[in-house]
């Protein structure tokens, strides 16, 4: 009997822990369930609240796309501008310079080098009256194709050793390139208009040489410059560099 006791109680013990493993199984499911519905409800697709930023998360580059380091995953570098349909996003901001040429009757004669000179060119040497005491010096390219007329005339006056100097504010930003035809310009002053120049003589008889291209002397042949009438010249005798207008030639 009392055996028969202990198997009762045992299988009630036995039950009660069933029904208790059952229970607390049946809650952990309910409470699961409300977690994910809860959780669910918290983070809907049309949520304002952004997630935060991933720590570990590779930063974006300057072009503004995150990528690897190495550039293994990013899109190749095609040279051209983002968003742009063509183009380069880099590129010269100016051309560069090309080189000076002349074109005589349509065509293209490419870099002009060579010198203006009394083989290709005649000059003449008038009087002006403005400014006192000043002459224009005029050469005219006689030949078939472009000379430049390099730095200022080399010109003597009757039987001088020397050739004036030239008046440095005269100098042009540019080599004068004279087409056939056309002419270049020089002033020259041949005496002080107050008088202040000394070793002064008069003569009938002028030369002019030509510079070329490396400035270290005259080039190819001279040419005589004829004067209707003496010319007085003393020691402020000077020359401008060669212009493109007379005006620019006769203003110094």
């Amino acid at each position: 009997m009392r055996h028969l006791r202990l198997n009762r109680a045992a299988r009630t013990s036995a039950l009660g822990t069933a029904a208790l493993i059952a229970a607390l199984s049946l809650t952990a499911c309910q409470d699961g369930g409300q977690a994910a519905a809860d959780a669910s409800v918290a983070t809907p697709g049309t949520s304002d609240i952004q997630p935060s930023a991933d720590a570990g998360a590779p930063a974006p580059r300057a072009g503004g796309a995150a990528g690897s380091d190495s550039g293994e995953d990013s899109a190749p570098d095609t040279g051209q501008a983002s968003g742009s349909g063509s183009g380069s996003a880099t590129g010269p901001t100016k051309a560069d310079p090309a080189a000076a040429t002349r074109q005589d009757g349509g065509k293209d004669t490419g870099p002009v080098t060579r010198a203006c000179d009394g083989g290709n060119s005649k000059v003449t040497l008038t009087p002006v009256p403005r400014p006192l005491n000043h002459m224009l010096l005029t050469v005219t390219n006689t030949g078939s194709t472009a000379c430049n007329a390099y730095y200022y005339p080399f010109l003597r006056f009757g039987e001088a050793q020397s050739t004036p100097p030239v008046i440095e504010e005269s100098k042009p930003q540019a080599v004068v390139t004279v087409l056939p035809g056309e002419s270049a310009y020089a002033g020259v002053m041949t005496s002080s208009a107050d008088g202040s120049g000394t070793g002064g003589y008069s003569t009938r008889k002028a030369v002019v040489h030509f510079q070329g291209r490396d400035g270290s002397g005259s080039t190819g042949p001279s040419a005589n410059a004829p004067l209707s009438k003496a010319v007085y010249v003393d020691s402020t005798l000077a020359v401008t560099y060669w212009q493109t207008d007379m005006d620019d030639a006769l203003m110094y």
